[in-house]
């Protein structure tokens, strides 16, 4: 059995939830200056989402 990195999914957990939030306020506002946040909400997404999925004991994807 391998033990998950608490940090790195805690820290996924919070890119996920904070690009989220900014993706979709980007959606309700349509703002064209919020192109870029939502730019780097997309790559905070899928960092989120590599640090969750690389939180096992080896750094394998799980």
């Amino acid at each position: 059995m391998h033990t998950m990195d608490t940090k790195k999914v805690a820290l996924g957990v919070v890119l996920l939830a904070v690009s989220s939030v900014i993706l979709i306020a980007t959606g309700i506002m349509r703002e064209q200056s919020l192109l870029i946040p939502a730019a780097l909400a997309s790559l905070g997404m899928a960092a989120g989402s590599l640090l969750i999925g690389t939180s096992g004991g080896d750094g394998r994807p799980v």
